[in-house]
């Protein structure tokens, strides 16, 4: 597998911090991940919860167990999460996820569950309580604000942003901690922090490639329209063809929605050979509308879809896909929300997530 990683140009707002920067770099400029109280706990050889019980200063541990402990923290240079400890120390310890999406929506795409996965983790690494929840519609939400603001919940994190969502301002306004996966749709009234990947960037990659390849008809399939990523995606498309002629068709980030765009794409034009669908979920819709139209891929029409979850692994052909760092992206929501929970003065700089092309047998 060959991979093409390029950073690109992003905005203004989101050229401040990279996501990752937390965690230091390497000389070749790779994260470096914190060691973990669960590698601690493996070094020493004892219970995640002693070695909470050592770093808190509690008197309930040996001195042999302390000592192992201490010793496994120097060898590993292990960094207690100050905002952790303080958060264990005076808070209620729990901090809530909440997906704002359409019913069944969330369990169709890899994204949420790697997403989670990255958020789980992290929240467990920090020694506090994950509560779930989902909102499917406006008064979903404004219910929900209202009991979180009430609730003994330290912080929020929102996923799955619509056009116009207003939990984020509205847990905001009520002085709850907030961070949003993505980007709000208007950033000049933005009152959270916000973790994203460079949607705009990768996309554009994406379309470069193809140009790269001698493709004349390149089309594109978008997710939904009232979502900042779609909308995003879609501009990374456009910038890569610089006013050349477009040929969009609008999907909804599922595999059927990728589908009906396909057919649609293919009625509209005959001599399209190549297609960039804005998730991996719609390029495999795309794909198996290609081999039921006997099209072959990639030498009649080219595909490359964004995210690379395991659906671009195991489809026929493996997909070329935008490579995004989802569970990264979780932790750091994670993190980001610790440090607006013990630091009120903490600015709205986003993070943003590098993307890189892999290239696989679809393109």
């Amino acid at each position: 597998m060959d991979t093409l990683s390029q950073s690109s140009p992003a905005d203004a707002a989101e050229r401040l911090y990279r996501c990752g920067d937390t965690t230091g770099t390497s000389g070749r400029g790779m994260s470096v991940r914190r060691p973990t109280l669960e590698q601690v706990a493996a070094r020493a050889k004892v219970s995640r919860g002693t070695v909470s019980r050592v770093i808190n200063g509690s008197a309930k541990v040996s001195p042999q167990t302390r000592e192992a402990v201490l010793q496994a923290i120097d060898e590993l240079g292990y960094v207690p999460n100050d905002a952790a400890r303080r958060l264990a120390a005076g808070r209620a310890g729990v901090v809530a996820l909440v997906l704002s999406e359409e019913r069944g929506r969330p369990f169709e795409q890899p994204y949420f569950g790697e997403i989670v996965r990255g958020i789980s983790s992290a929240v467990s690494a920090a020694g506090i309580q994950l509560m779930l929840t989902f909102t499917h519609s406006p008064a979903d939400r404004a219910r929900l604000a209202h009991d979180l603001r009430t609730q003994r919940v330290d912080g929020v994190m929102v996923i799955s942003l619509l056009r116009q969502d207003p939990l984020p301002g509205l847990l905001a306004d009520g002085g709850v901690p907030t961070v949003t996966g993505g980007r709000p749709f208007d950033l000049a009234m933005a009152q959270t922090g916000y973790v994203d990947a460079d949607n705009k960037g990768g996309a554009r990659r994406a379309t470069e490639y193809l140009i790269g390849q001698d493709r004349k008809h390149i089309a594109t399939i978008t997710g939904l329209r009232d979502t900042a990523v779609g909308i995003d995606r879609l501009t990374g498309y456009r910038q890569a063809l610089a006013g050349g002629p477009e040929l969009v068709a609008h999907g909804d980030f599922s595999e059927a929605g990728g589908a009906t765009a396909m057919q649609e794409l293919l009625q509209r034009e005959s001599l399209l050979d190549a297609v960039f669908a804005a998730n991996d979920n719609m390029a495999a819709g795309a794909l198996r509308v290609l081999e039921r139209q006997g099209r072959r891929v990639p030498d009649d029409v080219a595909v490359i879809g964004f995210e690379d979850s395991a659906i671009a692994r195991h489809a026929g052909p493996a997909l070329t896909t935008v490579h995004q760092p989802t569970e990264r992206m979780g932790q750091e929501m994670v993190e980001m929300l610790l440090t607006r929970i013990h630091d009120t003065s903490a600015t709205n700089r986003p993070a943003i997530c590098n993307t890189s092309l892999v290239i696989r047998a679809s393109a």
